[in-house]
């Protein structure tokens, strides 16, 4: 046995030898197998691989429980997408690596690539605004209002309990064509108005920028043009950390001036609404920026729409908002939710992003051959976040959520009705009731009450020897235990009446 370790121990030190001189990967493969091999034959548990049960790193299972609570909120947010008119579209979850390359700035190191096989190079999809610019170029579509909810997939490092995943949902609905400014944008953020008031996940506010007015900013600040975008992801960092961090981020890692970034700290503590872009546009510096003045003037159109949908309340245009994809060029905007304001904190915090979009006019003439344009505004809802805050709530609430939506327990309390049970539940399930029987022949009546009892069936038919004579089934009222006769031939209707939605 000691000689076995010993060459096993010899073996190891080889392999690790020629790792270390970078040999011929063929040459270390060969010598790994051998010692895994060597391995076991030792036996014990060095050859036996320990196998975990687990899902990867950055994604989870979802319970029928939770999936009852997703469900409720994918219902709400389809229901709204419907409202306003949306198409819906699906894509591939992988896509040529050359679709992705270069559409997300500093965050393309997150695209998951799937192995070189010998054919297309592919990457998993990292959101689907990208495949949505692919499929209106591919396709030559001008004009549409679609939405998709689908898994998207990124190498994050995520922290999970916030509702961080590499694998997770998005939900997105774009308009795509060419209209008058800002009437689909702030459409956009209506929807997210909508659907945040609708799941009642408690106070919001949706901050608004435009890239314009930002680029104008770092114009008139004194970035240079080639600094634009990594100072632009330094800035999208301040809803995590204090100015003077991010000071320092853009003076002593991305070398910024001093001056420069001072001047940019004025302007990106400032939020407000139309007084604040009013004071902005006769801002004597800003002012003279083609750029910010175009975004400046289409900010004010939009607050304009914003007040006749009545939603302005809850609106915040703030230059600090910057969302670091580089494929916005409008207007960009991120919906957040706020804890309840106590005693010790004057402003509401943020608990984090919920929902975020923006304009992106360039990107489907990035697909075109000819670089034909599509301008388009989209929105996606961060499906996960308010996924995870609900499923807080329901726990803490300790609120029973069904899993299951039957409306009757088909069952019986003598013996030998396993036939006219059979027949009664197949009579519901044609007429469409959605209906259960235990898989027992002589079920007792005391288990198939405590069954509804714990999955939440309303109904219970019982069928009997005397109910059968007389052409009738008891049906009885789990909640209440009051039990009626009821006609065979209207016990269809019944069960519909009484498990209607109110």
């Amino acid at each position: 046995m000691a000689a076995q370790e010993a060459a096993v121990r010899a073996q190891a030190e080889a392999v690790r030898r020629l790792k270390q001189d970078k040999a011929d990967p063929d040459e270390i493969a060969k010598e790994v197998a051998k010692l895994l091999e060597m391995k076991a034959q030792l036996g014990g548990d060095e050859g036996k691989h320990k196998f975990v049960l687990k899902t990867p790193k950055g994604t989870r299972d979802y319970s029928p429980k939770q999936m009852a609570i997703r469900e409720r909120v994918f219902n709400a947010i389809i229901s709204c997408f419907k409202r306003h008119g949306a198409e819906v579209i699906d894509t591939p979850v992988f896509e040529l690596k050359e679709t992705l390359t270069g559409k997300y700035g500093e965050d393309s190191k997150l695209i998951y690539d799937l192995k070189d096989q010998g054919g297309e190079l592919l990457s998993l999809r990292y959101d689907l605004t990208v495949p949505f610019a692919r499929y209106l170029a591919m396709n030559k579509i001008t004009n549409i209002k679609r939405y998709h909810i689908a898994k998207v997939y990124r190498r994050d490092n995520p922290a999970m309990t916030r509702g961080r995943y590499r694998e997770f949902y998005q939900c997105d609905f774009d308009i795509a064509g060419q209209f008058d400014p800002m009437i689909p944008d702030a459409e956009c953020l209506k929807i997210v108005h909508e659907i945040l008031s609708d799941l009642q996940l408690g106070d919001f506010l949706i901050k608004v920028n435009d890239r314009r007015i930002l680029d104008g900013m770092f114009a008139v600040c004194g970035v240079p043009d080639s600094k634009f975008r990594t100072i632009c992801s330094s800035v999208d960092k301040l809803d995590k950390m204090p100015w003077e961090e991010v000071r320092s981020e853009m003076v002593g890692e991305k070398g910024l001036s001093p001056e420069a970034a001072d001047h940019i700290g004025e302007y990106v503590q400032l939020h407000g609404g139309l007084d604040l872009i009013e004071q902005l546009l006769q801002d004597p510096k800003l002012s003279q920026n083609k750029l910010a003045k175009e975004g400046l003037g289409d900010m004010k159109l939009l607050f304009e729409y914003l007040t006749l949908f009545g939603i302005t309340g809850k609106i915040s245009f703030d230059l600090s908002l910057a969302r670091g994809l580089d494929y916005y060029t409008g207007v960009i905007f991120e919906a957040v939710l706020l804890q309840p304001e106590n005693d010790h904190v004057e402003e509401p915090v943020s608990v984090g992003s919920v929902a975020g979009g923006g304009r992106y006019d360039g990107l489907v003439g990035m697909f075109d051959p000819k670089g034909r344009k599509v301008p388009c505004v989209g929105v996606s809802i961060g499906i996960e976040r308010i996924f995870s805050i609900l499923e807080q709530r329901v726990e803490a609430s300790e609120e029973k959520i069904r899993t299951t939506e039957t409306q009757v327990l088909v069952a019986s309390a003598q013996k030998k009705l396993l036939e006219e049970r059979l027949k009664l539940i197949s009579e519901l399930w044609n007429a469409g009731i959605k209906a259960e029987v235990l898989y027992k022949k002589n079920p007792k009546l005391l288990n198939q009450l405590q069954y509804c009892e714990d999955t939440g069936i309303p109904l219970v038919a019982i069928v009997g020897e005397q109910e059968l004579k007389d052409g009738v089934v008891k049906l009885r009222v789990v909640a209440t235990r009051e039990e009626v006769n009821v006609r065979r031939e209207s016990l269809v209707e019944e069960i519909r009446m009484r498990t209607s939605r109110p």
